[in-house]
């Protein structure tokens, strides 16, 4: 997995810059990245995978996300299926100076810095700032920055969010292992259905078991096999999305024993297999990987 710095441009006669992506998934490179400004995403409806960060799990019915500066993240059409739309907004901190006096900008300033977690917002507050949203793509001047001041405002004072890491990840801590973890992530990727022998994987990072096992730890906060684990189930929902029976997501998916695959769905889903199918089949589900007060996801493609 490789992580790629975005060059941002503003809009022409902006501080800004708004995307509005609703042509088919196919067409774009949902890739991991990272970029100075902050970025607030809405996925207006559908299906996919948020990825900011050391998180990783599914969303259904859209997503509403505010990434912080120089968080890595994959675009929202990752996992998607068409009919694909979202709207972006892309801003440097920088634009927002306010007076030391202006009380009510203290709430921006600090909804800015638990950005830096990545924040998720729940579907209410996503509802009802998609008119302001919609509204930006047909603004311009002054009526454009009052909009996104005023829809930063609404989303400081609202409480029905979630932080989606624990700690910050700022891409220098992908850069520093960059060679290394891209080696891991990607056997990973390519094996996850196939027995994985931990011995391996140090062979190929260049290094002793204990070693590697001191090494992955320290770079993500969780074991080898927590990270296989929690992958190889990741995948296992977008199977079960796909109608594919419990079994068959099971050995799909790496896992040789049915019953340790149900231990392992109910722990990352807080679901058992047959109950995240009777809740997808309505739409109403969605899946958040549960994250451990001891543990943090913190590695994932």
């Amino acid at each position: 997995m490789k992580v790629t710095f975005e060059r941002v441009i503003p809009d022409d006669k902006s501080s800004f810059r708004t995307i509005h992506n609703n042509s088919p998934i196919s067409e774009f490179k949902w890739e991991y990245h990272y970029h100075p400004e902050i970025e607030l995403v809405c996925v207006i409806s559908g299906n996919g995978t948020r990825h900011v960060g050391y998180h990783k799990s599914n969303y259904t019915n859209g997503d509403l996300i505010l990434i912080g500066s120089n968080i890595p993240h994959s675009g929202f059409g990752l996992n998607s299926t068409d009919p694909h739309e979202e709207i972006v907004l892309q801003f440097k901190e920088e634009i927002l100076q306010f007076p030391p006096q202006e009380v009510d900008a203290i709430s921006i300033k600090n909804l800015l810095d638990l950005s830096k977690y990545g924040i998720h917002f729940h579907h209410k507050i996503k509802r009802a700032l998609l008119p302001q949203l919609t509204s930006m793509l047909e603004v311009g001047g002054y009526k454009r920055y009052l909009l996104l001041l005023e829809i930063l405002f609404e989303l400081s004072q609202c409480k029905d969010y979630e932080l989606l890491n624990k700690e910050i990840m700022p891409y220098t801590i992908i850069s520093k292992n960059k060679t290394r973890l891209e080696n891991i992530f990607t056997y990973v990727e390519q094996n996850y259905d196939k027995e994985i022998n931990i011995v391996d994987i140090a062979k190929l990072a260049n290094l002793t078991l204990p070693a590697f096992c001191n090494f992955f730890k320290k770079a993500t906060q969780i074991t080898f096999t927590e990270f296989v684990n929690r992958y190889r189930i990741n995948k296992a929902c977008l199977l079960i999305a796909q109608d594919k029976s419990i079994s068959e997501c099971s050995y799909s998916c790496g896992f040789n024993n049915v019953t340790y695959f149900n231990r392992m769905f109910k722990k990352y889903t807080e679901k058992t297999p047959s109950e995240f199918i009777k809740q997808y089949s309505h739409n109403k589900v969605n899946v958040d990987f549960k994250i451990e007060k001891e543990n943090t996801i913190k590695a994932s493609f």
